[in-house]
C-alpha cells in the first residue's frame, strides 16, 4: 500500500457485414503466419532502453494486458493518460470491446448489451459501486458519463463471489483515476468543436451550427516528510451540442392504439369490410375497441375464435417527425487519496452531472391509419403473411402538431473506501456509496387539424381527405388529394394546446460495505470475504399530469389570428433526404392530376400559438405539479443483505501453472412497495347486505405490499497456463438479474360490484385494475464458460471463447387472488399480474477476438494494425407479446383461467441480436495517429419502458467510425473524429421484424478537439 514513484515505461448495414467479416478473418488469420517475425521483432526491441507506445496501439495494449492478467474473463481497456478514452461516449467506447453492443438514441449509443444480451441482464459500477439511473429499469444510459473523464472501462464475462450480483449477462466497471496511482502531476484542457450536416439544414437551431464540448482536470500529488501522501484529482466537463433527428413513425404497440383488425371479405361486422366507414377495431355492435382479432382459445374447436381469418396491424395514426434538438451537460468529477502512513489507504470521490435535453419537434400526422373507408380501403390494402401494411388508401384528418419538450437528468454519485493492513499478509477495507439520478420531463404541445373550412371559415378543403401511401422505397410516401399540406390555413379545426408534466423519477441507491483480503502461502494463496448492504428507492410520481385548453371550430377569428401570427416556416431543408426516393408528399387535384411535390408541411410556433390559446381561454402556460399520491405512483424500496467467501488460487499439475478462485455469494433480498388507492367503508345494512362506500373528501388511502428472495451464487474460474503466451480459462458460476425497478410498482383499484344483494365480503369487488408485482422473482442461470487465449507478444491476442447459459425462469401472466384491507376487513379479490415463472431455456454462443500490429513490416506499413471481435449465439428464451402472443393464465393452483392463440411469434430475450461485430483498422506513425471502425449488430428485440409486455423490435444495425490525432508538440494534439459517417439510421418494427414503425435519421458527427497537457 506504499506510495511508490514508478518509472513510466508506455506512453500511452448488412451490405457490410459480410465484406467486413472476411477482412477481419484474414487479419486473425495472419496472426498465426506472422507472429514469428513479431517475436523477433519483441526480441529486437528488447535491446532498447524505452520503446514508446501511444494512441490506438497503446489502447489496444492496454486491452490485451487486461484480459491476460485477469482472472475472470474481462475485456476492456484503459486509457494510457486522462482524456484519451478513444471515443465521444463511454457508450462509444464500451461498443469496441469484444461482445459489446448498443442500443441507440439521438444517435449516439446508450444502453449497452453483453454478447446480445440486453441491459436487463446486465450490471453497472462507477468505481466499484452500483449506478442508478432515471429510466425505470436497471440499465445505464452511458451517455451520461463524459469519456473525457473516464479513464478505464471493463466488462466482466463471468463473475467470482466478490463482484455485486445482478447481472446474468455481465458486469460493466467504470473507473475514474486514482490520483496516487496515477503518479503523475497533469494539468489538461482539452475543446471540441461539433459538426453535424444534418444540423446545417435547420435554420435558427437550439444549439446553433456548432457543438461545443470542453473538458479540464488536474492531478497532481503531494509526499510528506512524515511519510504520508495525498494525491487529488479534479475534473470538469461542459457540452453543447446538437442532436438532429428527422423520422418516420407510426403509432406503438405500448397502449390501445395498434390493433391487428380483421382482414377478410366474409366479415362485415368488424374490421375492413365493414359496410360503413369507421374504425376497424369498432364492431358495427358493441364495445369500441373490442373487434380486433381474437386470440382466445374457442373450447369447442380448441383454437382461437378467429383462427384462419386474415388481418393487417393497423396503427391509430402514422407521421413524420422534424426535430430540432439541444443538449447540455455539465459534469464535475472529483477525488482524493490519502495515505496517512504505510498501512492505511483512504479514497474519496464525487461526481455529478447535469444534463438538459430539449428539442422542438414538428409532426405532419395522418390521424385516422385505421378507419376503413368502403370500397376504397379494403380493395386498395396490400399486406405481407404476418400482417404489415405496405399500401393503404382512405379517408384519414390531416394534423399539424407541435411540441416543445425537454428532459432535465441529474446524476450524483460519491463514495469514501478505507483499506488498512493489519498485517502484511491481511487487509480489511470499508466502502459507503451514494448515487442518485433524477429525471423530470415536460412537454407543451399543439394540435392543428384538417376540416372542411379554412382559418377563414372559407369551404375549401376536407375535414377527411383521400390519402393513399405505400412503402416501395423503404419509407411511406404518401399521395393526398385536394388537400395542400404546406398551407397553414387549410390547418382550421379546433386548436388545442396540452401542457404536461410527463415524468418525475427519482432512484437512489445507498451501500455499505466491507471485506477482508488474507495473503496465504501454498495452493491456496488468499482468501478473502465481505458482507455488503444496499438500499434502492425508486419513485416514479405517475403518468402525466395535464393542463389541456382549446378554441373550438367555428371561433374563425382567433383561429385565423392565431395562425397568422405562430406560422413559420419549415425549418429543416432536405428533410429525411437520405430515406426517401423521390418527395415525401405528392398532392393531386379532384382529378388525380399532380400539382405538388413536397418535402415540408405548414408548421406553428409553439410557444407562441400555445401563449395566445392560454390569453384567449384565461388558462395558464405554466407545468402542473405532480401530486405527492396518486393511485398510478411506484414507489419501490429494495434492501439488498449480501456475503461471500472466496479463495484464490495457484498449483502446478504435471507441470502445468493452474490457478484461479472459487467461492460462494448469498443474496438476500426484500422489496416494500407502497401505493395509493380510494378509502372506502363496509356499510351493513339492517338486512345483511354489504356495500362498499368511498369515504366523500378523504384523501387517498396508503396501501402496501412487498416480496422477498434469497440465492445461492457459487463460482469456480480456472485459469490452466498450457505455455508462456498460451492459457486455457474456464468458469462457472451461477447469477442473477433482478427486476425492474417500475416493474414491482404496486397500483391497485378497483370496481365496486353492482350487485345489490351481496351478503359475503368476496363479493364485493367486481374486478381490480392495476399493475405491477412487489414479488416479481429474479431470472437466475447457471453459466459456463471457456476460452483458449494466445498471446505471442504485447501487441497480439488470438481468442476463441464458447458459452452456454442455462436460464431458470421465463414471465407468464398468473390470476391470483389478492387480499385487499378495507376498512380493518380482509376482503379477497382475483387480479392478473406478471409473474416470474419455473421455465427452463437457454443460450449458447461463441466468441472471437483477434488483435495484431504489423510493426515488423518495412516503412510506413510498420504502423498499421488490426482488431476485431465477434460474437454469435442461439438461444430457446420465448418472450410472448401481451396482446397477440401464446398466452395461458393460470389461477395460483396452476389451473388454466384462460388461453390465447398468439398470431405473432415470440421475442427472445430482451435485447439479444444473434451476431455482434466489430473491427477496427488502425494506423500510428510518429506523431500520428488513426483508425476506422465498424461495428454491427443484428436485429433484436428491446421491450417498452412503458409496457414491456409488447413487441417492439430493432432492425440490424452497422455502423461506421473514424479518429484521427496528431501532436504538433510533445503536449498539444489535434483531433478529429467522427461516427456514423455513412448515416445509418436506426429502424423500429412492431409486434412483427417487418411492420415498419419507427426511422430515426441521425446523419454523421464530426468532432475537431485540440487537447493542451501542462505538466
Amino acid at each position: 500500500m506504499l506510495y511508490k514513484n514508478k518509472q513510466s515505461k508506455v506512453v500511452a448495414s448488412r451490405r457490410h457485414f459480410k465484406k467486413t467479416m472476411l477482412a477481419s478473418a484474414l487479419a486473425a488469420a495472419s496472426c498465426a503466419s506472422l507472429a514469428q517475425a513479431q517475436e523477433e521483432q519483441s526480441n529486437n526491441d528488447l535491446m532498447l532502453e524505452e520503446v514508446v507506445v501511444q494512441g490506438t496501439r497503446a489502447t489496444i495494449q492496454t486491452t490485451i494486458d487486461i484480459k491476460r492478467s485477469s482472472t475472470t474473463i474481462v475485456d476492456g481497456m484503459s486509457a494510457n493518460d486522462i482524456g484519451d478514452m478513444p471515443a465521444l461516449s463511454i457508450g462509444e467506447a464500451l461498443e469496441s470491446i469484444t461482445g459489446a453492443s448498443s442500443h441507440r438514441e439521438n444517435g449516439g449509443a446508450t444502453e449497452i448489451s453483453i454478447r446480445g444480451l440486453g441491459p436487463y441482464l446486465s450490471a453497472t459500477t462507477f468505481n466499484g459501486r452500483n449506478a442508478s439511473n432515471g429510466s425505470g429499469d436497471r440499465s445505464v444510459n452511458f451517455s451520461q458519463f463524459p469519456s473525457e473523464l473516464v479513464n478505464k472501462v471493463a466488462i466482466y464475462k463471468t463473475q467470482d463471489a466478490s463482484l455485486i450480483e445482478g447481472g446474468v449477462a455481465g458486469l460493466i466497471a467504470l473507473e475514474t483515476v486514482k490520483p496516487l496511482d496515477y503518479n503523475k502531476r497533469r494539468l489538461q484542457i482539452e475543446a471540441k468543436a461539433g459538426f453535424q450536416p444534418n444540423q446545417q439544414n435547420i435554420k435558427d437551431s437550439m444549439a446553433g451550427d456548432v457543438g461545443f464540448r470542453g473538458s479540464a482536470s488536474y492531478v497532481d500529488q503531494f509526499e510528506f516528510d512524515s511519510g504520508m501522501a495525498l494525491g487529488i484529482s479534479l475534473g470538469y466537463e461542459q457540452s453543447d451540442i446538437a442532436q438532429p433527428e428527422s423520422e418516420m413513425r407510426a403509432s406503438s404497440p405500448s397502449g390501445t392504439s395498434l390493433f391487428a383488425c380483421i382482414n377478410d371479405p366474409s366479415v362485415t361486422d368488424r374490421g375492413y369490410y365493414m359496410p360503413t366507414a369507421g374504425d376497424c377495431e369498432d364492431p358495427v355492435s358493441g364495445p369500441s375497441n373490442s373487434g380486433d382479432y381474437n386470440t382466445e382459445i374457442n373450447p369447442e374447436t380448441g383454437e382461437a375464435y378467429d383462427a384462419g381469418k386474415d388481418f393487417a396491424f393497423a396503427p391509430s395514426s402514422n407521421s413524420y417527425r422534424q426535430n430540432d434538438t439541444s443538449d447540455e451537460r455539465e459534469a464535475i468529477f472529483a477525488a482524493i487519496q490519502f495515505q496517512p502512513n504505510n498501512k492505511t489507504d483512504i479514497n474519496i470521490d464525487y461526481q455529478t452531472s447535469e444534463r438538459i435535453q430539449a428539442e422542438k419537434r414538428h409532426d405532419l400526422n395522418f390521424a385516422n391509419q385505421k378507419r376503413t373507408t368502403p370500397g376504397v380501403t379494403p380493395e386498395s390494402l396490400v399486406v405481407s403473411d404476418s400482417g404489415a401494411i405496405t399500401n393503404w388508401k382512405g379517408e384519414t384528418a390531416i394534423e399539424s402538431n407541435s411540441e416543445l419538450y425537454r428532459r432535465d437528468e441529474d446524476y450524483t454519485g460519491y463514495g469514501i473506501n478505507v483499506a488498512y493492513d493489519l498485517t502484511t499478509d491481511l487487509t480489511i477495507s470499508a466502502d459507503y456509496s451514494f448515487s442518485e439520478t433524477t429525471r423530470v420531463e415536460n412537454q407543451m404541445l399543439l394540435r392543428t387539424q384538417s376540416d372542411d373550412r379554412d382559418v377563414y371559415g372559407e369551404l375549401t378543403s376536407q375535414y377527411r381527405p383521400m390519402v393513399q401511401w405505400d412503402r416501395d422505397s423503404g419509407i411511406r410516401q404518401y399521395e393526398i388529394t385536394g388537400f395542400d399540406v404546406t398551407d397553414h390555413s387549410l390547418f382550421s379545426d379546433r386548436y388545442r394546446a396540452r401542457i404536461d408534466s410527463d415524468v418525475d423519477r427519482t432512484n437512489t441507491i445507498e451501500a455499505f460495505r466491507a471485506d477482508f483480503d488474507w495473503r496465504l502461502d501454498g495452493v491456496i494463496t488468499a482468501i478473502k470475504g465481505g458482507a455488503r448492504y444496499s438500499e434502492l428507492e425508486y419513485l416514479d410520481m405517475g403518468p402525466t399530469v395535464r393542463n389541456e385548453f382549446e378554441v373550438t371550430i367555428g371561433d374563425f377569428p382567433t383561429l385565423s389570428n392565431i395562425n397568422e401570427t405562430c406560422a413559420i416556416e419549415f425549418p429543416e431543408s432536405d428533410f429525411l433526404s437520405s430515406e426517401r426516393d423521390g418527395a415525401l408528399i405528392t398532392i393531386l387535384d379532384d382529378q388525380g392530376n399532380v400539382t405538388k411535390e413536397v418535402n415540408s408541411w405548414a408548421t406553428f410556433d409553439t410557444a407562441c400559438a400555445v401563449s395566445m390559446l392560454a390569453d384567449f381561454t384565461g388558462e395558464s402556460t405554466e407545468f402542473p405539479e405532480m401530486p405527492e399520491s396518486l393511485a398510478s405512483v411506484t414507489d419501490v424500496t429494495e434492501t439488498t443483505k449480501a456475503a461471500y467467501i472466496m479463495a484464490d488460487f495457484d498449483s502446478a499439475f504435471m507441470n502445468k501453472t493452474i490457478r484461479g478462485n472459487f467461492g460462494l455469494r448469498v443474496v438476500q433480498t426484500d422489496v416494500e412497495s407502497i401505493g395509493y388507492r380510494t378509502p372506502y367503508t363496509i356499510e351493513t345494512s339492517d338486512t345483511g347486505i354489504l356495500s362498499l362506500v368511498p369515504i366523500e373528501g378523504a384523501d387517498l388511502e396508503r396501501v402496501e405490499a412487498g416480496g422477498d428472495y434469497t440465492e445461492v451464487l457459487p463460482s469456480v474460474n480456472l485459469i490452466v497456463d498450457l505455455t508462456d503466451d498460451l492459457m486455457l480459462r474456464g468458469a462457472v458460476y451461477r447469477g442473477l438479474s433482478r427486476p425492474e425497478p417500475a416493474d414491482m410498482s404496486y397500483q391497485r383499484g378497483f370496481t365496486v360490484s353492482s350487485e345489490e344483494d351481496i351478503t359475503t365480503l368476496d363479493e364485493l369487488i367486481q374486478n381490480v385494475s392495476g399493475d405491477g408485482n412487489p414479488n416479481l422473482q429474479p431470472l437466475t442461470s447457471w453459466s459456463f464458460d471457456t476460452a483458449i487465449e494466445w498471446y505471442p507478444n504485447q501487441d497480439t491476442m488470438l481468442a476463441f471463447g464458447l458459452y452456454h447459459k442455462s436460464f431458470q425462469g421465463g414471465f407468464e401472466t398468473t390470476r391470483t387472488t389478492e387480499e385487499f384491507l378495507i376498512d380493518g376487513q380482509v376482503v379477497p379479490a382475483d387480479f392478473d399480474l406478471t409473474e416470474t415463472n419455473d421455465d427452463a431455456s437457454n443460450l449458447t454462443g461463441i466468441e472471437i477476438t483477434a488483435t495484431h500490429n504489423f510493426s515488423y513490416l518495412p516503412g510506413f506499413l510498420s504502423g498499421f494494425g488490426a482488431k476485431a471481435s465477434y460474437n454469435y449465439a442461439e438461444s430457446d428464451f420465448e418472450f410472448e407479446d401481451s396482446n397477440y402472443g401464446d398466452i395461458t393464465v393460470r389461477d395460483d393452483e396452476g389451473n388454466i383461467v384462460s388461453q390465447s392463440q398468439g398470431i405473432v411469434e415470440p421475442g427472445n430475450v430482451p435485447g439479444f441480436s444473434d451476431h455482434v461485430f466489430s473491427g477496427q483498422l488502425y494506423y500510428s506513425a510518429g506523431d500520428f495517429d488513426g483508425s476506422l471502425i465498424y461495428k454491427y449488430r443484428s436485429e433484436y428485440f428491446q421491450p417498452y419502458t412503458s409496457n414491456g409486455t409488447r413487441l417492439r423490435y430493432v432492425g440490424d444495425t452497422g455502423v461506421w467510425e473514424a479518429r484521427m490525432s496528431y501532436y504538433i508538440t510533445d503536449n498539444v494534439r489535434l483531433s478529429l473524429e467522427g461516427i456514423n459517417l455513412f448515416d445509418e439510421p436506426k429502424r423500429q418494427y412492431h409486434y412483427t421484424t417487418d411492420n415498419l414503425g419507427e426511422v430515426n435519421s441521425y446523419g454523421p458527427r464530426v468532432f475537431f478537439g485540440v487537447k493542451a497537457k501542462f505538466l
